[in-house]
């Protein structure tokens, strides 16, 4: 049996995580709207023999004076990006609020033929009213309301995959192109969705997109249990990646899934040195750049106080704990763990919180990143990571060229890769589901 390695994905967000990295004097603002600073990420991601590169996604614009958020439109830039590269896997969220199951069904099968078999779909329920009223909702449906469309649009969108058979396509130039009787519809009423089917794109080389999912909520950790193949997640430190890949996993087996075929993948931002001082002192180069009134703003909101006054440069005054918080647990949470692990300055937090958030950070020199790493991957705490660069392209290329090697010297990632599928880079089988047998047994009971 193989020994279990790392899976990496490339997180491409703008210039980079940090929210000040664009402000830099040699960020690569200009560039966000020319694909070929994509495609260039994309080929240095293959290079370090990465699983995939993945594309968040937003549907509002968001406070453009501080920073972009959203640019290229992401199933058109990684469809650019499928023909500059020849391996490494494309992954896009498609959100199941605003699209419809046949129009994200259709996409995706057809990036996965173009790109011959490496796409994945990161399944999310979007979250803000500004959103919702940019696809004619007047405000977001409720939680509830929002996963039980999800998993009832996942269901629909399998299914769709399903209606044509590995074997229908005949090519038979005398009359017939396939065999109408391996292409059925699905006839699919729901509580959300009417969908006759077939899909118009025949099955992909996948057969399916690999599913991703990312949910701290009860809900979204079942949905994740019941359909997810990667799993995305916010984890500060190793215990909490513990706890949620243990209960995540123990769901997964509840499903009547395999766990093991499911990799867990925390956000990662990494700053490396030839020395930890280098490498934090490249972290706080960053942090200064940070328009202070907008953060101390930001911070604000997530702990529910005036932080205008506080002094930039001492310590973080004290907070109230979790138990006394009224607001929402997760964020806070964690910011009271940054300061209890950390004790940062004002200034140091801000930083922190500007790169990634809660995501896990480490930072020093390419041997202590890979033996933090290797310490998550080892005890129960993740299957590999998604990385998210603070700064793009700097930031990667680090990651790819100082700790990528030792990782591989440790024999922990691929020194080359096997497969040419994304399925094949995660080592999962791929569902090879007859159409008449889908059509006949499957069904969607609401």
């Amino acid at each position: 049996m193989a020994a279990r390695q790392l899976h990496f994905n490339a997180f491409l967000f703008g210039c980079g995580h940090h929210s000040a990295a664009w402000r830099r004097p040699q960020s690569p603002i200009e560039q966000l709207g020319d694909i070929a600073f994509y495609e260039r990420l994309a080929q240095t991601a293959e290079r370090g023999l990465f699983d995939a590169v993945f594309f968040a996604d937003g549907h509002s614009a968001g406070n453009l004076g501080a920073g972009p958020l959203w640019h290229l439109e992401p199933l058109t830039a990684l469809s650019a990006m499928a023909r500059a590269t020849s391996r490494i896997g494309l992954v896009s969220t498609v959100s199941a609020t605003f699209y419809t199951p046949f129009h994200a069904a259709r996409m995706l099968a057809s990036l996965d033929h173009i790109s011959a078999g490496r796409v994945g779909w990161n399944v999310v329920t979007s979250m803000f009213d500004a959103e919702a009223r940019n696809h004619g909702m007047a405000a977001m449906p409720g939680h509830q309301e929002r996963y039980d469309r999800a998993a009832e649009f996942i269901d629909v969108a399998l299914r769709l995959w399903d209606s044509w058979s590995d074997d229908a396509l005949v090519l038979d130039r005398q009359g017939h192109y396939a065999d109408p009787a391996e292409v059925l519809p699905l006839h699919h009423e729901g509580k959300h969705f009417l969908v006759d089917g077939p899909l118009t794109v025949p099955r992909s080389p996948q057969g399916r997109p690999v599913l991703f999912q990312a949910g701290a909520s009860e809900q979204g950790r079942d949905l994740a249990a019941r359909y997810a193949e990667g799993i995305y997640a916010v984890a500060y430190d190793l215990a909490s990646a513990q706890a949620y890949y243990a209960d995540v996993k123990r769901r997964i087996n509840a499903a009547g899934r395999n766990p093991d075929n499911v990799a867990f993948m925390p956000g990662l931002v990494t700053y490396l040195g030839t020395t930890t001082a280098e490498a934090k002192a490249k972290q706080a180069e960053t942090d200064v750049l940070l328009p202070t009134e907008h953060s101390l703003a930001q911070l604000g909101t997530f702990i529910q106080q005036d932080c205008s006054g506080w002094e930039l440069d001492a310590p973080v005054p004290r907070l109230p704990p979790a138990s006394e918080f009224t607001g929402p647990q997760g964020r806070y949470t964690t910011i009271l763990r940054i300061i209890d692990a950390e004790k940062p300055t004002v200034r140091q937090l801000l930083g922190r919180l500007a790169a990634g958030g809660g995501h896990c950070t480490m930072t020093g020199t390419p041997e202590q990143v890979a033996d933090q790493i290797e310490l998550w991957f080892s005890s129960g705490g993740a299957d590999g990571f998604n990385l998210m660069p603070p700064l793009l392209p700097d930031s990667l290329d680090e990651f790819v060229d100082r700790v990528i090697p030792v990782l591989q010297r440790r024999g922990l990632f691929r020194t080359s890769y096997t497969g040419s599928t994304l399925r094949e880079h995660l080592g999962l089988d791929r569902p090879a589901v007859a159409a008449r047998v889908r059509a006949e047994t499957a069904s969607f009971a609401l």
